[in-house]
């Protein structure tokens, strides 16, 4: 077995995040950044950091170790000038004064949740219990403004579906003038009951969770406007027919909120007036689904309003309806918005992403340079742009000042060669032993795809699943990983070949993707000797590769593999397949379980056993189909572990355990 600490390294850095820069900020005159950091690449407790644009020195605003928090700071909020700072640490409420330093607690009811400041600075609104409160900023009044009805009823937070597949993980928002609040209700009742439960401690009672499986009943969401002296009045609009809230906001021009109907075709944007009633700022449709992108709608100071639209292969980014960035460009993201100025993230090409700005007069100019995934803020003249985990500060004629990152450098590295692949120029990473000279015998292969609508893998960004590839790689295997169709960032219709079919297009493109790879680099790979390995959309696309293509695929790692979609979220899988009522072909053409008698190839399923994203029952049901089909196979438990493993010995010794897989289903010695 082999000694390498790769593994172990990425369970204790948490995949290299820990020591890097991340969630920065700016102050409105651009004078300081504010951003969140350990102390070092294996120090879990990310502390509240200030950074002097001026003169480049660095401030440690907020130090949970010395506050004697057990957690680090997860995420901040600001007043309007960036000065004041909320933050929950623990059981406990803090305020930070970014300038002169100085902190304090605040009274609060326990265990508070998503503190807002106010943009004034007067005011903190949170949630404790499902119960939205408002307290002073000098640590007066807290008191409750929204109490639940019931106990599946809850004030200010995102539900399941908005948190997880819309990009809105905030349910309450202030006024500019800090005296009313436009707060998300989220009821519950309807919504399907899931227990979870770890088997390995009986003990322990199950956890009740609401899940809204495909084709049944969404939480209840309604908005309400609350005033501070106890008003309170429901925002109406036609929820029958548009039952999600993707998003809201107040900025000087009122309040608004984007509404989608079930079908996800539709998505309307509104605003609010004072008695609740709504008018239609826009409208877009599409006949399969509106995709939603992360920061809009927004307005503009003068009030345009910045939003998304298809045309033909392209996603724009508009400006009150109109197109304002070329053909080919593809809309990524909007950052935020500063006068008439717009910041977003764009790829000319899908490998890379980066930032860009839009202002009238000027049209879109770049910011960025360079391979990478770039994003970044800008505010008040001072621009920070971010990549692979690394921050640099940016102001007009002043040098660049990075912002320190501690992050270890892995032991492994990464060593993956770009390829287009066929006629669909499928974008893929291969990546040989390090080492490797052309010539020897063949390497026997690992396929190493997510291949989902979710994310990309085949990327110029040196994200930290490329040192796991290598890692795999440099145990004596050519592995390839491949952005099939579906994957984001090559526009509408790349993403939009997969609506009614999420398993045909992406195994093809898999497929494709290693023959022609074995076509522009012959005798390099043994195509008699193929795995693939993959993590939830992954781990679903590597057990459907060994039970359809068991003439290419010869072994196959699963981990907590969807294998039943009527077991997932309704705006997740009603986006792609539909109303499971409507298209019951789509669900069960896509059902792992159904094919459970094909298998004729080694796999192995690896499951967290409280995992409420895939719930357990997903692995449970494929093995329990694959024994009574008297098809051998294996199946690993992982206890206490939900969707994504973090404790140090299972994250190290469940990549080991895949290898040994690997090796032994593949003979490879």
């Amino acid at each position: 077995m082999t000694t390498d600490p790769l593994p172990r390294q990425l369970a204790r850095t948490r995949c290299f995040t820990l020591g890097a820069p991340a969630h920065p900020g700016i102050t409105a005159d651009g004078a300081a950044v504010l951003f969140l950091r350990s102390r070092g690449g294996t120090d879990p407790l990310a502390c509240l950091w200030a950074l002097d644009t001026a003169t480049g020195r660095e401030r440690l605003v907020a130090d949970p170790a010395a506050l004697g928090a057990s957690g680090g700071i997860a995420a901040y909020s600001t007043d309007a000038t960036g000065r004041l700072a909320a933050f929950a640490l623990d059981s406990t409420l803090w305020l930070a004064d970014t300038a002169s330093g100085s902190l304090r607690p605040l009274a609060s009811a326990e265990q508070p949740v998503d503190p807002r400041l106010d943009p004034t600075g007067r005011r903190i609104a949170y949630v404790s219990g499902g119960v939205l409160r408002v307290a002073g900023a000098d640590g007066t009044g807290d008191r409750a403004l929204a109490e639940p009805e019931s106990e599946d009823v809850g004030y200010g937070l995102a539900e399941h579906v908005a948190s997880e597949e819309m990009h809105r993980t905030r349910g309450h928002w202030w006024s500019p003038d800090g005296t009313a609040l436009l707060v998300a209700r989220v009821d519950n009742r309807t919504v399907t009951r899931w227990f979870l439960a770890d088997p390995t401690d009986p003990g322990q009672p199950p956890r009740v969770i609401r899940y809204p499986l495909a084709g049944t009943a969404n939480a209840e969401v309604t908005l309400w406007l609350l005033g501070l002296d106890g008003g309170r009045t429901e925002v109406h609009w036609d929820r029958a027919s548009f039952e999600y809230l993707t998003a809201a906001g107040w900025d000087d021009h009122g309040p608004y909120a984007a509404v989608q109907s079930r079908d996800q075709r539709t998505v309307r944007t509104l605003a609010i007036g004072a008695n609740g009633d709504t008018r239609v700022l826009a409208e877009r449709a599409d006949p399969r689904w509106v995709e939603l992108i992360p920061g809009l709608p927004v307005r503009t100071a003068g009030g345009a309003l910045v939003d998304a639209a298809d045309d033909g292969d392209t996603r724009h980014l508009t400006v009150d309806g109109e197109p304002v960035t070329p053909a080919g460009l593809q809309l990524r993201a909007v950052l935020g918005t500063e006068g008439e100025t717009v910041l977003f993230t764009a790829s000319e090409e899908p490998t890379e992403t980066h930032l860009w700005t839009y202002e009238p007069g000027c049209g879109v100019q770049r910011l960025s340079s360079g391979p990478g995934v770039h994003g970044g803020v800008e505010r008040g003249g001072t621009l920070v742009l971010t990549t692979g985990g690394r921050a640099t500060v940016l102001r007009e004629g002043r040098p660049p000042l990075p912002l320190a990152s501690y992050t270890e450098a892995p032991v492994v590295t990464a060593r993956p060669e770009l390829l287009r692949l066929g006629p669909r120029e499928l974008r893929a990473n291969l990546f040989l032993p390090t080492g490797h000279r052309p010539g020897g015998t063949p390497l026997p292969v690992l396929l190493d795809p997510y291949g989902g609508p979710a994310m990309q893998k085949a990327t110029t960004g040196g994200a930290w699943h490329e040192q796991v590839s290598q890692w795999f790689a440099d145990q004596g295997f050519a592995v390839l990983v491949v952005d099939g169709r579906g994957t984001p960032g090559r526009g509408p219709h790349w993403e939009k070949t997969v609506y009614g079919d999420k398993a045909g297009p992406a195994l093809e493109d898999q497929i494709e993707g290693l023959w022609e790879t074995a076509r522009l680099r012959p005798g390099v790979l043994d195509l008699d000797r193929v795995g693939i390995r993959g993590w939830s959309y992954g781990g679903y696309l590597a057990a459907l590769a060994v039970l359809r293509r068991p003439d290419v695929f010869h072994a196959a790692s699963a981990g907590a593999a969807p294998t039943d979609w009527r077991l997932y979220d309704t705006h997740w899988q009603e986006r792609f397949l539909g109303h499971p009522d409507e298209h019951p072909e789509h669900y069960d053409s896509g059902s792992l379980i159904a094919e459970a008698p094909k298998l004729s190839r080694p796999l192995l399923l690896i499951q967290g056993l409280v995992d409420d994203n895939v719930h357990p029952a997903h692995a449970l049901r494929l093995s329990s189909a694959l024994l009574a089909a008297g098809r051998p196979h294996e199946v690993l438990p992982l206890r206490a572990t939900g969707h994504r493993p973090t404790d140090e010995a299972v994250v190290e010794h469940l990549l080991r355990h895949e290898l040994e897989f690997l090796r032994r289903s593949l003979g490879v010695g």
